[in-house]
Parts: structure tokens; sequence; C-alpha cells
């Protein structure tokens, strides 16, 4: 039996960039984190006493028999992909999906690390990154960048550069103190809105072109955001820097966001919150706001509707949790 814990990730700035159709041609830069909200992927060889030869348990259940059964297209290209025959697959998660948090990608990534170790293999945090990019993008056909992949494989506190050779993972350095003080002023919402990120990612993917120039300048913020915070700079101008990307990646297509959406980002801009955004494709889902300690309770109360998530950043990225080897011979023919 093998468990694997993948965390989810927030974005901050350069979203967008990390589209090959944007990154191929200008380059591609996101600054990210993983932070303390996991899932969790449980796979075992399935016994042979039963009808079927292969179960899955996610938002619901599948018995099947053979790869073209499966609905689920992650876990049948994954199996494809990877030749495995005859397992119990169990999703567990601390989030909804389809919230913006890159949840469809960790999955994705803790799917692939349980995969190889069930069949005894070890697979790097590069590998599993970029063999989840594959799956998503290429055998599964959604569309999309590629950071969350990375993120949820790597984890921490990043800076992911993107060109047409491939992309690099870069550690910020930011003082423990420092690092402290902004994870406290961020606060997290969740909005009740979930929708499909690939619906959102298909138009702007579109869009691309028509919007290079705002996504050169979400591209600018991202070394003005990484400045602010590996220097003494007012940590505030983060939370500025927040609220103008925000607004420039609201411009890029109109299903990024809604009049809700933006009824409740002005209520908590107006209770005190100097910046926000809404994580991930947009839609709908999770919304960030950085707010000083002396306004958290009055954001806090301008949006007590919505349930408030506190959480901590997280460093360690997708890890196997629990490793018991099996013996396993395919059946034969």
């Amino acid at each position: 039996m093998i468990i694997t814990k993948t965390p989810f990730r927030m974005s901050f700035f350069g979203g967008g960039t990390d589209f090959p159709e944007f990154y191929q041609k200008n380059g591609g830069s996101v600054i990210s984190t993983t932070f303390d909200k996991y899932c969790y992927v449980t796979v075992r060889h399935l016994p042979r006493f039963f009808e079927y030869k292969t179960h899955l348990t996610y938002s619901r259940m599948e018995y099947v028999n053979s790869y073209e059964e499966i609905e689920h297209p992650a876990i049948r290209e994954a199996m494809k992909y990877l030749d495995m025959h005859e397992i119990r697959l169990t999703y567990e998660s601390d989030l909804p999906a389809r919230s913006g948090l890159g949840t469809s990608s960790s999955f994705a990534v803790g799917m692939l690390n349980s995969f190889y170790a069930l069949k005894g293999k070890y697979a790097d945090k590069r590998k599993l990154a970029d063999d989840a990019i594959y799956l998503e993008r290429v055998l599964c056909d959604e569309a999309g960048g590629v950071q969350d992949q990375i993120a949820a494989s790597f984890g921490g506190f990043n800076r992911i550069n993107f060109n047409s050779n491939g992309y690099t993972v870069n550690p910020i350095i930011i003082s423990p103190e420092r690092k402290r003080k902004l994870n406290q002023n961020l606060m997290l919402f969740f909005t009740g809105f979930s929708r499909f990120s690939a619906d959102i990612q298909i138009s702007t993917q579109k869009a691309l072109k028509s919007k290079e120039e705002q996504l050169l300048e979400m591209l600018d913020l991202v070394d003005k955001a990484e400045q602010v915070l590996t220097s003494d700079s007012d940590l505030d101008e983060f939370g500025r820097m927040l609220d103008y990307t925000w607004n420039l990646k609201r411009g890029i297509t109109d299903s990024i966001s809604s009049d809700s959406i933006n009824g409740i980002y002005k209520k908590a801009m107006e209770a005190g919150a100097l910046g926000g955004k809404l994580l991930g494709a947009g839609g709908g889902g999770f919304l960030l706001f950085y707010v000083t300690p002396e306004y958290r309770k009055s954001v806090r109360t301008a949006l007590n509707d919505l349930l408030y998530v506190p959480f901590q950043f997280e460093n360690e990225g997708t890890r196997v949790i629990y490793y018991a080897a099996e013996a396993y011979s395919p059946e034969e023919d």
C-alpha cells in the first residue's frame, strides 16, 4: 500500500505567463507557494476476489475491468501511461475540487507519485512535475498553464521561470520573520462558487495574442514583487501589487471574474484590505487578500458569509507518507 500527500498552491504573480503559447515567445515567470492543505492518494493492488479488476474512489466510485471503462480522464490516462493494473485507488482532499488552488494538478502529481512507488520505482520532483504536465496537457488534452504541476511537485515559496527550453524553480530567499509576517497578512476565503478550470483556461488561451500587452506587464510585476519580498521595502507594497495584478488579470477575459466576485472583493477592500486576487484560472473558488493586523477583524466581519480558511506556508511538496511494498504478478491471460 502507498499513501502520498501533495500540497495545494496559491499563485501571487505571473499567472497566465505560464502558458506555452506565451512563454515560448516572451518568457514567463510566476511567484507562488504551496501551503498546508493537501490531497491524499492511497493505492494498493486489488485482491482477486471481485467481479471487477479496478476500484476507484474520488467524488464518485468506479468499478471497472479495463482502461476503456474508466470515466475519470486523468486516472484512465495515468494508468495506461504507467501500465497500472488491478488497483484500488482512493482520493481524499482537505479542500474542494475546482476551487482555483491547483487541486487537479496536485491530484495528478500525487497519483503519479503513488503509481511509481507501487511499482517500486523512485521518481524525483522534476520527473513527477514533467509527467503531470504531460498527463494533463497532452494525454488529457486539457488547456492551461504548467505552473500548478511544478508547484505541487517541488513545494515551497518559489519563483518559477519558463522559457523555450523548459523551466527552473528558484526558492525566494526571504528571512523567516518576513515570511512569517507575509503569511500572517494573507487571508483566504472560499466564495462557495466552483468551476471547471479548463473552461476558463480555454478562453484565456484564446486571448493570449490580443492581451499580450497585459501579460507582459504582469510578467514585469514578478520582478517587482520579488524585489519587495527580498529587500527591506515596505512589505505592504506586496498587497498593493496584488490589487494591481488582479485588475490586470480581470482584463484578459470576462470569464475570469463576475459581479458576485467583484462585489466580495469591493467589500474586503472597503473594510481595509490592501489588495487581493481570485486564485487560479478565475470564475470562482478562493479569494486571497493582503490585510494588515489592525484590519483583519473588520475584513472577517465584512465577509462573514464566506468560509475563512487559515493556512501556513509549506516547503516539502509531494511525498510518500506510507510505503509498504507489495508482491504483485500480472494476471496471466
